[in-house]
């Protein structure tokens, strides 16, 4: 059986590990703090001091990091993942970086034969509990095929996008479609509630029609019962947004809704949001429309 590493233990990706470690494959782990790992030990799991020494020992590798630079230093750096490599290695990356990254990374393993795979995910930490995310995959076709059973513990829908860096193009493009859903209900919520309409019966009205989408039918529950802790948050977001204006530019693409969208989750972090819910974004518009929704 093939044995498994993982690197990157935060809220989706201790769920993808442990997810892993159910499916029955061997699994080791590491994590800059400690609590995750040892939660997945407890559980099955081995521990592992670097991602060096995780590499040494599985056969396809993990990790699932906060963002490009991160990435690019637990695989490329100092007691990364490069210096453990040995032919037929794969390595696999969970995270949401710069497509212009995935691809670098790509070239340099490959200079190591070692395979690389970008695979990003959408459908926040449910998904990741549940084994529904939805995947979307770069590189090596044959890499894929192989670590596929492992990939199937995690997510419902696999898809294989193109070469190295598609995967992060495609996650990018996802990003955008979120971050509009995520505004547009925010302002159809207090558009209604400011016109003086209950906007959970709004929502009950449109959410079977055109309007119908992801956001209305997972987030409205959660915002109208008043939570707004996060399944994603909104300084990832910021974060996953900011790529997709960098590599707009570099492609030379006008995406002006989505550049207005980054400013509003901008303006979250800056009112001290940022570790709430992407779709908590609504209360930047609640604070300039000046009413709540509940």
């Amino acid at each position: 059986m093939l044995k498994i590493g993982y690197i990157g233990l935060g809220l989706m990706g201790k769920s993808m590990a442990r997810n892993i470690l159910k499916a029955g494959f061997p699994l080791v782990v590491h994590n800059r703090s400690r609590a995750a790992v040892d939660e997945l030990v407890a559980e099955g799991a081995i521990a592992a001091s670097s991602p060096a020494v995780v590499a040494a020992q599985v056969d396809i590798i993990f990790t699932n990091l906060p963002d490009s630079p991160d990435v690019e230093k637990v695989v490329l750096g100092e007691r990364g993942i490069i210096e453990a490599a040995h032919d037929g290695l794969i390595v696999i990356d969970n995270s949401t970086i710069k497509p212009a990254s995935a691809r670098m990374i790509a070239v340099e393993l490959a200079k190591k034969g070692i395979y690389s795979l970008d695979a990003p995910v959408s459908g926040g930490d449910i998904g990741a509990k549940n084994g529904t995310l939805t995947i979307m995959v770069g590189g090596d076709a044959s890499a894929l095929e192989r670590a596929m059973p492992v990939l199937q513990a995690m997510g419902k829908t696999i898809t294989h996008v193109g070469d190295a860096g598609a995967g992060q193009v495609a996650k990018a493009a996802n990003q955008i479609m979120v971050a509009a859903q995520m505004v547009a209900m925010g302002e159809l919520l207090v558009f209604a509630k400011k016109a003086g309409v209950d906007p959970r019966k709004v929502v009950d009205a449109i959410k079977a029609g055109a309007a119908q989408c992801w956001a209305l039918d997972i987030k409205t529950p959660r915002l109208f019962d008043g939570n707004r802790e996060p399944g994603f948050k909104s300084y990832m977001q910021l974060k996953d947004m900011n790529i997709v204006l960098e590599t707009a530019k570099e492609y030379g693409v006008p995406i002006s809704a989505t550049e207005e969208n980054t400013k509003l989750y901008q303006q979250m972090i800056d009112m001290g949001m940022g570790e709430l819910d992407n779709s908590a974004v609504v209360g930047v518009i609640e604070k300039l429309a000046g009413v709540e929704i509940i």
